[in-house]
């Protein structure tokens, strides 16, 4: 293989109490790349017959816990015990980091060692190479709670990683390849940009709008960053707003309250909106996704509202309408959340439909039931000017159009009120 012209650290996040022989395997594959490989220990059980780079000693230490007090937790509080080697683990990687000595991280093993990885590679910033190899990759629950909302990569390696035999090797093989193939092109986790970054959600139903959104806000001298509105990615939106990443949001599809409340598929949490509610960035609205929700796959949902109007794309991807009392539920939740807000926002309605399956002569046009929303908003909205009702379609440039002016009016307001403030 080709070598690198610089040499990368990796951080391998490892227990070598129960893991040997696999683990010096994945170091040597790495070192003769031509990169430093780190071995970090995070041990819970037992004394590891060899010592990491970084010892679980001092993992634990610097988590807040002796590692005696590790051990004997690793038996009775096995939570705790994970957390404190999570901590300590992240504590030390940060710093490995912010001296320029790491660039990227590697976990390799089973269930236990995929959370601790991963619980440290959640807490490491955007951008920075993180894989994961591991045989749980295909549990829709552990990998869940594994990526979360983070840019983390997950290596199915199928077999459990104990006992080198030929098939494993190869696949530790193919895992230490990406590894150093991330970080040998990464461009790292420092992001510069010389405009305003703004975040748009988005998914298919949405999709015409979405790109010329993007359009017009670069045409308006911003960076356009969609996201896609599946439950994960308008979560991790959030999340990137809340991190300072966006100045500002143009959200067209806010369905997650829905999915939501009435436990959908493409359920977000609990937080939807919030993140812009706090940071206070200039925020335009849209109902895409409210009119409808995904129950593919959930046959005792589609039971519980048998006889309402659906779109199947496929089995997994069945779109039920929602009612008007369902939404009228949603209305009271978005407009007590942005009643908080402590910045700019409008709330666009467009009138001749809220999705490309929400329009006239297509299976969920429902115009009274998305009155019953608009009424329910403007009864509990404080800021009644903020929601402006346009005779558009969302399903059209003609509403990015309206979108994206009015997010460059409250985005330039915005700016004027805080330089009269500095004044």
């Amino acid at each position: 293989m080709e070598k690198s012209d610089m040499k990368k650290g990796i951080v391998v996040i490892c227990n070598l109490d129960t893991r040997g022989e696999d683990i010096l395997f994945v170091r040597d594959l790495i070192r003769g790349r031509g990169h430093n490989p780190i071995l970090l220990d995070f041990s819970m059980e037992e004394p590891p017959p060899v010592p990491g780079d970084i010892r679980c000693e001092e993992v634990a230490s610097r988590g807040g816990l002796p590692i005696e007090t590790v051990r004997e937790y690793y038996r009775t509080n096995r939570e705790a015990a994970t957390n404190n080697q999570i901590n300590g683990a992240a504590a030390i990687v940060t710093d490995l980091l912010n001296q320029g000595k790491v660039h990227g991280v590697i976990g390799i093993g089973g269930a236990t060692s995929s959370l601790v990885s991963t619980g440290v590679m959640q807490q490491l910033p955007f951008g920075m190479p993180k894989l994961m190899a591991t045989p749980i990759a295909s549990l829709p629950r552990y990998t869940e709670k594994c990526i979360g909302t983070h840019d983390i990569t997950m290596h199915h390696t199928v077999l459990d990683v104990v006992k080198m035999n030929p098939l494993l090797k190869a696949q530790i093989i193919n895992a230490v390849g990406a590894i150093c193939g991330m970080v040998e092109m990464t461009q790292g986790p420092d992001f510069t940009f010389d405009r305003p970054v703004i975040a748009i959600s988005a998914f298919g139903f949405a999709e015409v709008t979405a790109q010329a959104s993007v359009r017009f806000l670069e045409d308006a001298g911003f960076v356009p960053v969609v996201c896609h509105a599946q439950g994960k990615g308008d979560k991790a939106m959030d999340d990137m707003i809340d991190d300072g990443l966006f100045q500002g949001v143009i959200d067209l599809c806010t369905g997650g309250i829905t999915e939501n409340l009435f436990d959908g598929n493409r359920n977000p949490g609990s937080e939807r909106l919030m993140a812009a509610v706090r940071k206070g960035v200039p925020a335009v609205l849209a109902p895409c996704g409210l009119d409808f929700l995904s129950y593919g796959g959930r046959p005792d949902k589609l039971a519980e509202r048998k006889g309402r109007a659906q779109f199947v794309q496929d089995s997994f991807r069945i779109q039920v309408r929602t009612s008007a009392e369902e939404l009228r539920q949603a209305a009271e939740v978005i407009a007590e959340r942005l009643n908080q807000s402590r910045g700019p926002f409008s709330f666009l309605i467009p009138r001749k439909g809220w999705s490309s399956i929400d329009q006239e002569g297509k299976p969920l046009y429902d115009p009274e039931a998305n009155a019953a929303f608009v009424n329910r908003l403007r009864e509990k909205l404080h800021n009644k000017e903020a929601i402006q009702e346009v005779d558009l379609h969302l399903y059209t440039p003609e509403f990015a159009r309206a979108a994206v002016d009015e997010f460059v009016r409250l985005y330039s307001g915005n700016i004027k009120s805080q330089q009269r403030s500095e004044i």
